[in-house]
């Protein structure tokens, strides 16, 4: 497979907003959720001459990509951090309170404050809410103590701390959810530098992972890794061995299983997921908990006139990622731009790349290209490809390099 080193080329009081949208000559677009695929888009909407007001509750957005990193004690959390001064620039209007309503009819969201934003289009990219109510014992206040780190920010903080505190010869349990889920690989990426970790600091310390399913995301280049680095260290049993996390038990510090329970000095639960909280509210997403889209042109098949985008969305084989929310962002803004001119819009190509570390030095990635097909993305045969099985440490060093490329390129694009 041929690697691409690079992998993508202020406040208004709230009360004026909904009278300066209506007052603009060009068409008013709304985008709720500042992350990757809210971000990418309002900045490529307003490179369309669109009137563009961006939502989003937090002065600033913290990045998922490389937070495992940041468990593993490679990175700072500052530098998951990123502003919207580079939307602001653009001519973006940026609003820091949250959307609490939607009504699709009036074509109006309304904000924490009470007051309205009315809109021609409006795009939803909310990313994920957790599911407390998928395992028995876990919530809210038991990710305190067993962190779940799948958002990142002050639970990212706590699982590196825990970690820190561990005795050397304490045991991690992970727990891995079903899919659907953000970021497909994740996991695998996580378990890998805590076992790096473990390997560097804690040496006698062991890690055990248990997953809800027998297979899952450049799983042959994870174990061909862990074979390699971490043998003796790094458990991992699979669905059909028992490894389906069904409850916790916080007081003892455990993942209950059907077939027991696993204690652990260190416990990180990544429980189900879902569409964002205002997505379920809008009534954007179906009984799967996500939402169905166009894959066309992303707009929703619930409510019309409102996009989806990211990990949000239904997106068939295209996977819940950054990138992949980067590429559905540019694809929903052209048709947008389209559908506000009313002219047709073309069947679009959707580029998606992931890359992981198995070790600082030890990177692999995966890409696919998707078109629509059957009322989803699907795979187009023979694009897209896989790092090789077996490769010299010189190339899982260079894919290491190319990660770093790709996320100062792809947060250059959002936040830039």
């Amino acid at each position: 497979m041929k690697i691409a080193r690079r992998a993508l080329a202020g406040l208004v009081a709230a009360p004026v907003l909904a009278r300066v949208a209506r007052a603009q000559a060009a068409p008013a677009v709304v985008v709720i959720g500042g992350g990757f695929g809210g971000a990418s888009c309002a900045q490529a909407l307003r490179r369309h001459g669109l009137v563009v007001t961006l939502v989003e509750p937090n002065a600033t957005y913290t990045a998922c990509p490389f937070s495992n990193a940041v468990i593993a004690g490679l990175r700072s959390m500052e530098q998951q951090r990123f502003g919207y001064d580079g939307a602001r620039a653009q001519g973006i209007t940026v609003v820091h309170q949250a959307a609490t309503g939607i009504d699709a009819a009036a074509r109006q969201v309304t904000l924490g404050d009470g007051s309205r934003l009315a809109y021609d289009r409006l795009v939803l990219s909310p990313g994920i809410a957790l599911r407390f109510d998928a395992l028995e014992g876990y919530d809210e206040a038991a990710a305190a103590t067993l962190p779940h780190a799948w958002q990142a920010g002050p639970q990212t903080e706590l699982l590196h701390r825990q970690l820190e505190a561990m005795e050397d010869g304490g045991t991690v349990v992970m727990a891995v959810p079903a899919n659907p889920y953000r970021c497909p690989p994740g996991p695998y990426e996580r378990a890998s530098l805590i076992a790096w970790y473990l390997k560097t600091k804690k040496p006698r310390s062991k890690l055990l992972v248990l997953d809800a399913k027998d297979s899952f995301s450049k799983q042959r280049l994870f174990e061909a890794g862990w074979a390699a680095l971490y043998p003796g260290l790094l458990e991992y049993v699979p669905l059909s061995g028992g490894g389906r996390a069904t409850g916790v038990d916080v007081a003892g510090r455990a993942v209950v299983t059907e077939f027991g329970s696993q204690a652990g000095a260190v416990v990180n639960v990544i429980p189900p997921q879902r569409a964002g909280a205002i997505a379920q509210m809008a009534g954007a997403a179906d009984r799967s908990g996500w939402c169905p889209t166009d894959p066309t042109s992303f707009e929703s098949r619930l409510l019309p006139g409102v996009h989806v985008i990211g990990d949000a969305c239904i997106a068939g084989a295209m996977p819940k990622s950054a990138f992949s929310a980067n590429a559905q962002a540019r694809v929903c803004a052209d048709a947008i731009a389209l559908l506000l001119r009313g002219a047709p819009v073309p069947e679009p190509r959707l580029l998606n790349t992931c890359y992981s570390l198995v070790a600082p030095d030890y990177g692999i990635s995966v890409a696919g290209v998707y078109r629509p097909a059957g009322g989803v993305l699907a795979d187009i045969p023979g694009a897209g490809g896989i790092s090789p099985l077996e490769a010299p440490p010189a190339t899982r060093a260079a894919e290491a390099a190319y990660a770093e490329d790709w996320f100062e390129t792809i947060t250059a694009d959002a936040f830039g």
